[in-house]
């Protein structure tokens, strides 16, 4: 705090990694602590992850892709595959172990290439094995389709030019209300996985502190006011948001009144 210059009376919150270290450092010091969302996301992700099916077709994904990583040859009749299917001319993407959207990145880019993969493959009997089957496409498909929709929220609320808190409880809402909500066209697997991450994430943000942090955040910000603020606790947050305006526009009141008589002093 000090060697950033901020001034520790003024601290709502911090903002961390699960690290152990990180939150014993807020707990001794007593500050408001709130989980990087973008990670916490990875964490419902790898969480609802945990499949013997999800394994299976992962890891022949990335026995995929390293068979084609490592052969030029290869590399160049899938470019021919790919233009023979008029399929897109994209290379095959390799998954970050610590980046879920480079997983489903390489899951989405081998689904739109599945036929030019079969067709290369069907051909070489040392590699035929590496052809996702119907039950691995299925899988596949189902990660792709609850996955996809969030792609952009990790780097929306991650970011560091600008503030995102006010976004963690719309972004919840809309988690629980229309994305991660379970439809009626969805595989058994895609509900798994839906209901696996919301189930943790509603958890992870059930801390009353933590919410009305949340709360806090949205009220003030003038997009989203108390939209996503449940009617119960209305009034608190109102009550808490005038006591806290007050504060400050006394502190405000005491520097300007400081600052006139260092003034006078000065002229004097």
């Amino acid at each position: 705090m000090s060697a950033w210059g901020l001034v520790e009376e003024r601290l709502v919150c911090i903002t961390t990694d699960n690290a152990a270290n990180m939150i014993r450092a807020a707990s001794v010091n007593n500050w408001p602590r709130l989980h990087c969302f973008g990670h916490r996301l990875h964490l419902a992700i790898e969480n609802a992850m945990k499949d013997p099916r999800i394994d299976r077709a992962v890891g022949l994904c990335k026995k995929l892709v390293s068979s084609f990583s490592y052969s030029w040859k290869r590399k160049r009749e899938f470019l021919a595959a790919q233009k023979e299917m008029k399929l897109p001319e994209h290379s095959l993407k390799t998954e970050c172990p610590t980046r879920w959207g480079s997983r489903q990145a390489m899951i989405e880019r081998i689904i739109e290439q599945q036929k030019a993969i079969a067709h290369l493959l069907s051909s070489d009997k040392k590699s035929r094995h590496l052809i996702p089957t119907w039950q691995d496409m299925d899988v596949l498909e189902a990660i792709n389709k609850s996955l996809h929709p969030l792609v952009n929220f990790t780097d929306a609320l991650s970011g560091e030019k600008y503030v995102s808190v006010s976004f963690v409880k719309p972004v919840l809402h809309l988690f629980n209300a229309s994305i991660l909500k379970v439809k009626d066209d969805d595989t058994d697997l895609s509900r798994a996985i839906k209901s696996k991450m919301l189930e943790y994430l509603n958890e992870k943000y059930s801390d009353p502190d933590i919410q009305a942090l949340l709360d806090m955040a949205s009220t003030v910000d003038p997009r989203f006011k108390m939209r996503y603020t449940a009617e119960d606790n209305k009034t608190t947050i109102q009550s808490r948001l005038k006591a806290e305006m007050q504060t400050l526009a006394m502190m405000v009141i005491k520097m300007s009144c400081t600052e006139i008589y260092i003034s006078v002093l000065s002229l004097n």
